[in-house]
Parts: C-alpha cells; structure tokens; sequence
C-alpha cells in the first residue's frame, strides 16, 4: 500500500532541485565564505546569489535578508532583537494564535517585566485592527501577529495591522513561517518591520530559515561571534541550506500563479466532501481568508489522536495540528483561543497538502475518513454505555446512583 503524505504544515519533501543545488557546497565548494583565499570567495559568491534570491522573492533587498537556524530562530530574533533595540522595557503585543517560538518568548519578556498583551481573535481566528489599536497607548511597544496560521490556516491582513502599529509608533514583526512560497508575500506592501520564513515549510531543507529585516532597523543580536549576517547572527552560514533554501523559494513563488490555484481548489473539495459525508464535521477557521493548503476540521464525539492513528493505519499521514506541540494532553492553544471547548479542540485534525497532491489524493481520503469517523463513533459510544453500566452495577445495594 502506497502512503500518502498529507502534513505538508509539519514538513515538507525536499524539491529535487533544492538538493541539487546543495550538493556541490557539502564537498567541492566546502570552504567557509568568510575565507579570503579562491575557494571561500566562490562560496562567497554563491551565499550572495542565494541571498539575491531570497530578497527578491519576498520584494526586498538582500542586506534585509539575515540566515538563521530556522523560523524558531527568526521570530527569537525579530522580537528579542527589536526589543533590546528599543527601550528597556518595551510593551510587547501578539495574539493568542501564535506559534509557541512567539508566545514562550512572550512568557521570557514578562518575567523579565516588560508588559505583555496577547490580543483576542474571533471564531476565525482572525485579529481585528480595532483591538489592536485598543492595544496599543503610543508607548514604545513591538507587535508580533502572524500571517498564515499554522494549524487552522486563516490569514491575517498583515498590511492593515502593521500600519495601525505604526501610527501608534510601534514596530512591527511577522511570522510567515506557513504563508511565504504558498501566497504572495511582499515586504514593502506588507508594511512589515520584519519577517519570519523557513526552509523546510517550502520543499526546502531542515534547520534553515531567514529573517527579513527592514533597512536601518535596530536589532540587537542573540548570538555573539565573528560577525556574520551583517554582525546580527554571528556563526559560520550554513551555505549548502540557504543554497536549498534559495531555489525553494524561488520555485515557489515562480510556480505560484499555477499552483496555488490548484491546491486551493483541492483544499475545497476536501473540505466539502467532509462535510457533506460527515454529520456534524465543522471546518475550522476562516473559509475564505484561508492557507491554499490547509484543511482543519473536528468532529464531535471522537478523539483526534484515534482518527490521526486511523488513518495511518490506511496509510494516510495527517496530524491534530501543530508538530511542535504534538504528543501533548492540552487541547490546541488555537483551537481554545477561537472559543472551542477542549472536547471540540480535541477533536479536531489537520490535513495539510502539497504542491504534488492530486485529485486522487482527496478522493482516497473521502474514500476512508467518513466510514473511520462513523465506526470511531460507534466504538465510543460503546466503550460509554459500557462504563455507564459498569458504574451502575458496582454501586452498593440500596444506594442510588
């Protein structure tokens, strides 16, 4: 039985032409570009290109673009960076939708005794400018929203956000970790002081990513060292993944006219198909302002994990949301900031797909999920009449239930 891949949000495969592109840096071309000699500065060069490459795909320049470990790293950096390079005590504003790389470090900025504020969204996860504004008094203050959410999908308007932070005089930072290489992302029309993005989100390579950095931008580094990155994150490149990095993402957004369509047009048929052969499945998140690849809906009566090792088991791979968080008893963060209960929370999954999912893909898991779902349902409405009756007869004689 052939497996079918459907946690594109979690990771991606990696495009053949990313690790092509790689290959030459790990043996060949292997000298460090800070090296003076022939061999660092052809892989100098090639660190500028794939820098090149990275601010043109977002609309920037390549002096904005500094290369990090990952997307974790990047929004570390953005908020810690911007905060130091502000005052010391700097109002910090996210919502509570975010990825924990922002939250936790939200957690970090108040026992350090900076003033925290996590904003509400709405049932689509959504954050409204009017809150925002609320927020914000004209005090030095950093916000952090994200663009694509990475478990319900919903997207932000980044651009009206970021200019309210700025009329009030705050920056403005923006994971995009999700959205990049899926929808348009342009920096200067985003109005965005910073931006998050990883390798591995876009057919890239692991233990990558970038952050964009507005031009003349105070940014305090997290890693002290020889200087890299425009002295903002010291530490020999990691040359052979931004290299991946830079094609990935250069193919994305090349491709994107044609492909982002076509999985949107998927997503919709796969939400669709869920909720007309499923009673009672509800989608999760905008419907509208929505990741092309990102399907989340729950199902009441059932546990998320048990259809999650279901649909293994018929050799389809999805998840209950974000990887970071799985194998935790909490309920989603996101799914409890939209005003779901923990057992709607609870029940719901996510199926994320890819550039290479087929109409065939979705029709194998409407072919499967409904019938799991129903004999899911059945099985706990068993395993609940039983315990009932379990309790009941194990009661003392002549005491009443």
């Amino acid at each position: 039985m052939e497996r079918l891949y459907l946690d594109n949000a979690a990771t991606t495969a990696m495009r053949p032409e990313a690790l092509d592109a790689m290959l030459p840096f790990f043996s060949g071309d292997f000298a460090n570009p800070s090296s003076l000699h022939q061999s660092g500065q052809r892989v100098n060069r090639a660190l500028t290109a794939a820098r090149r490459r990275v601010a043109e795909s977002l609309h920037g320049l390549p002096d904005e673009i500094i290369f990090t470990s990952g997307g974790s790293e990047a929004d570390n950096l953005a908020i810690f960076g911007m905060m130091s390079g502000r005052y010391a005590l700097a109002h910090f504003v996210t919502s509570g939708i975010e990825h924990h790389a922002i939250l936790h470090a939200g957690d970090a900025l108040r026992a350090r005794g900076h003033k925290v504020t996590v904003l509400p969204v709405d049932r689509d996860g959504v954050v409204s400018v009017r809150s925002l504004e609320a927020a914000l008094d004209g005090a030095p203050a950093v916000v952090s929203i994200m663009h694509g959410n990475n478990e319900i999908g919903t997207l932000q308007d980044i651009a009206a956000l970021a200019a309210v932070a700025h009329e009030r005089g705050a920056l403005f930072h923006t994971d995009a970790v999700q959205s990049v290489g899926h929808v348009p992302v342009d920096v200067a029309a985003l109005g965005v002081d910073a931006l998050s993005l990883s390798g591995h989100k876009i057919e890239g390579p692991k233990g990558v990513g970038a952050l964009f950095a507005r031009k003349g931008l105070r940014l305090a580094p997290l890693i002290y060292g020889g200087g890299q990155e425009g002295g903002r994150r010291s530490g020999t490149e990691n040359v052979p993944g931004v290299i991946g990095l830079s094609i990935a993402l250069e193919l994305a957004v090349k491709e994107m006219d044609v492909v982002r369509p076509r999985i949107a047009a998927l997503r919709d048929a796969l939400i669709d198909g869920i909720l007309a052969r499923i009673d009672g499945a509800v989608c999760n998140g905008s419907c509208t302002a929505r990741l092309p690849n990102n399907v989340n809906v729950r199902f009441d009566r059932i546990e998320a994990d048990t259809v999650v090792v279901g649909l293994d088991l018929a050799g389809i791979e999805i998840s209950t949301g974000s990887a970071c968080s799985s194998g935790s008893l909490e309920p989603s963060h996101v799914l409890t900031a939209l005003g779901l209960s923990g057992a709607s929370a609870r029940g719901s999954i996510r199926i994320s797909l890819g550039r290479t999912t087929t109409a065939e893909d979705v029709n194998r898991v409407l072919q499967v999920l409904p019938s799991l779902v129903a004999r899911l349902r059945n099985l706990s409405g068993a395993l609940t009449v039983e315990g009932e009756a379990q309790t009941v007869t194990s009661k003392k004689p002549g005491v009443h239930p």
